[in-house]
């Protein structure tokens, strides 16, 4: 059962996207995380030097046009780690730190003021697929919010990360990412940054690794395939998240830019900003993203863009793989399929 009401609950991601979730709602109020210092600020083991350059940013391929019109942006160069970060590394910071997540803290009863106390406990949200086939209009029938869900135990309180250490962490909020990237010395890439890096050079592809969705008859990524959203077949080898360099990495030398988890970037989603950068005329030199939010699917709803899909995205629901497509997700909402990796300037 959901927290409060589904109606109450934004949606995470574009409409006719495969991922799609029911937001926690902690917006108003968040307990102030813990102090900590940080650590490795000169660190670049475990990244890829990504050199400045050009490129065109957004897509052509897919449903979405939200990710149009295809535009050229510069950006300077700069360090990303080569993996998303992983549950052993979270775990390294939250024994250093004593960090809390945001799944891991009770709702606040101002935040949810129609929700009885017995339900304002802390979760978050799991996908839980249904039984057969159904409509792919109610996203409430594949996403759960499930109590005791974190990081710790992503599927709920009877699931665990032992033995996935080297998997991607999830279940952490916007906020959660941030956190670990400042004590890590480190920050969340930009949109941009994240599309030039995931693209490895190549100019336009509808791919992270080139034009085609197989190369010689193999699956290049962690997607869903069988009949979403009740049935994975893992033809890929995987039915949820898989361990990073599972799959081949891009021309960077950087692994799951497309599929197993979303990842967080800094940037205010807007689903006008593309037109909005197309029409400044002048290539865009390291974009920020918008100062604020707009989501028409969700008006009122602030959102932070997400990017490269998850092991959920399938053409049958959605292609978010796609290096120029686009994800959201609202920042106080953690789920089973979004992940984050950081990213240094060379300067730091």
């Amino acid at each position: 059962m959901v927290l409060i009401a589904s109606s109450q609950f934004p949606l995470l991601c574009q409409s006719n996207q495969c991922d799609k979730g029911i937001s926690s709602a902690r917006r108003k109020s968040v307990p102030a995380t813990p102090s900590y210092r940080k650590v490795g600020a000169a660190e670049t083991r475990g990244m890829v030097r990504i050199a400045p350059g050009d490129f065109w940013m957004g897509s052509e391929h897919g449903e979405s046009q939200d990710s149009q019109p295809v535009h050229q942006v510069h950006v300077d160069g700069f360090w990303m780690d080569a993996t998303d970060v992983t549950n052993a590394q979270f775990e390294r910071f939250v024994k250093s730190t004593g960090y809390i997540t945001v799944a891991e803290r009770k709702p606040a009863p101002a935040d949810f003021p129609n929700a009885p106390p017995e339900k304002l406990v802390p979760g978050s949200v799991v996908f839980s697929p249904p039984s057969g086939g159904v409509s792919l209009d109610d996203y409430t029938l594949w996403w759960a919010w499930v109590p005791g869900a974190n990081w710790r135990h992503p599927g709920g309180p009877k699931s665990s990360i032992i033995g996935k250490e080297n998997h991607p962490v999830v279940q952490v909020a916007w906020e959660d990412a941030q956190a670990y990237a400042r004590w890590a010395g480190k920050r969340l890439p930009t949109e941009a940054e994240w599309e030039f890096a995931a693209r490895g050079g190549l100019d336009r592809q509808p791919y992270v690794w080139g034009s085609e969705f197989k190369l010689n008859g193999a699956f290049q990524a962690n997607t869903f395939q069988g009949h979403f959203p009740d049935h994975n077949s893992a033809e890929d080898g995987y039915a949820g998240t898989s361990p990073v360099k599972s799959f081949p990495p891009n021309r960077y030398g950087l692994y799951d830019m497309a599929g197993n988890v979303w990842q967080w970037c800094a940037d205010w989603y807007r689903a006008d900003y593309y037109a909005q950068m197309a029409r400044a005329g002048t290539p865009a030199r390291n974009p920020q993203g918008p100062p604020d939010s707009f989501d028409p699917d969700d008006p009122g709803i602030a959102k932070r863009v997400q990017k490269g899909g998850s092991f959920l995205c399938t053409d049958q629901y959605c292609s978010r793989y796609m290096p120029g497509a686009r994800g959201k997700g609202e920042p106080g909402t953690a789920t089973n399929h979004a992940g984050f990796r950081c990213v240094k300037t060379h300067a730091e």
